[in-house]
Order: C-alpha cells, then sequence, then structure tokens
C-alpha cells in the first residue's frame, strides 16, 4: 500500500520527506478558490472551513487509486476574519500590519482517504502571537523574504526570516508549518505504512 500527499505545498513535502515516508506527489485538480467562495457563503466556522477543504483535496486524487491519500488545509484566523495567501507584496504588507502586535489562530486539518471514503482526521489549532515590530522591521522584512511571503497563508514562515516576527507561539510547531505530523506518523504506523 502506498502514500500520496494530495497537496502542491513544498512545506508539507519536505516535513513528510525529513520524517523518512517514502510517498508520492499528486496535487488535486479542485477549485480552490470556488471551494472556499462556497464555504463562505455558508458561514462555516474557519476550522470547518479547512476541515472541508482538506477533505475535498483527499478525495479528489483517492476516488481514482486504492492509496491511503493524505490531503490537508490551512487558514489564518484572526478573530472573524480569515486570511488567504497574499497575492502580491503589497497585499502580505497589509496581512502583517492588521497580525501585528495580535494574536492569531493558524487552523490545519488534515485527512486520510481511501478509495474515495475519509478514514482519518485531525484539527489542530495553534495560536502565535505577532510582535509589535517597527515599520521599518516590516519593510526590512519584505525585502529579505521576497516572494516567500506570497507562499502561505499569514506571508511568514515560521521555519525561517518569519520567526522574528513572533514573540509567543502556543501549539504544535508541525502544525505551524501545515501539516500535524505526530498524530499522523501515529496512524500511519497503526495501519503498516510508517515503521513502528
Amino acid at each position: 500500500m502506498s502514500l500520496v500527499l494530495a497537496s502542491g505545498s513544498a512545506a508539507r513535502r519536505r516535513l513528510l520527506e525529513a520524517a523518512g515516508l517514502s510517498f508520492e506527489v499528486e496535487v488535486p485538480r479542485v477549485d480552490e478558490e470556488a471551494a472556499k467562495a462556497s464555504l463562505r457563503a455558508e458561514a462555516l466556522r474557519p476550522r470547518d472551513q479547512a476541515d472541508a477543504l482538506a477533505e475535498l483535496k483527499a478525495l479528489s486524487v483517492s476516488r481514482s487509486r486504492p492509496d491511503f491519500v493524505i490531503g490537508a488545509d490551512q487558514m489564518l484566523a484572526l478573530g472573524d476574519d480569515v486570511f488567504d495567501k497574499p497575492k502580491s507584496a503589497e497585499e502580505a504588507r497589509e496581512h502583517l500590519l492588521l497580525l501585528r502586535g495580535r494574536t492569531h489562530e493558524l487552523v490545519t486539518a488534515a485527512v486520510i482517504a481511501r478509495e474515495g471514503a475519509i478514514i482519518w482526521r485531525h484539527v489542530d489549532t495553534p495560536k502565535l502571537r505577532m510582535r509589535n515590530f517597527s515599520d521599518a522591521f516590516l519593510d526590512d522584512y519584505l525585502a529579505q523574504a521576497g516572494d516567500q511571503v506570497l507562499r502561505s497563508v499569514g506571508a511568514y514562515q515560521l521555519e525561517g526570516l518569519g520567526a522574528q516576527l513572533f514573540e509567543r507561539v502556543d501549539g504544535d510547531y508541525f502544525s505551524v508549518l501545515g501539516l500535524q505530523l505526530l498524530p499522523l506518523l501515529a496512524f500511519l504506523r497503526e495501519h503498516g505504512i510508517a515503521r513502528p
């Protein structure tokens, strides 16, 4: 039985590789923007939106193969507002200004599907507090980070330069990076996909 990551996320791929797992990557063919719009029109909580998107991705790949398929999604929630990946450096700056000096939640959902059915799910919600950095620091951060700010919700990668933005992180580090690795590995060990 093989393992498939239904995601184009380089961070998730790196996490699974670093954990020593053998897997394939198949980017799901889903209209994520349309799915998000539909879920938000239903006024679903960020937790439920992230879970539904993770499920959609896993099922879209799982229906055509017998493997264990991992789907994942992440939402940044600041109160009632949900942030998507910024589309430009200007939008990244706006996001970071809104997050500055405040605590936000990073809702991380993962599911495993097999033969078109969900057989495991896990949602985790780390809380992250950004420090009250200066405008000059923000300008320097954006210049140094470059296009990396466009690759994640919140315009940061905690595993790199983005760590400089924070004063506190409460929750699982792997979940912040985009995948709840420890619960996932436990499930995969139980099913003979990872070594016991």
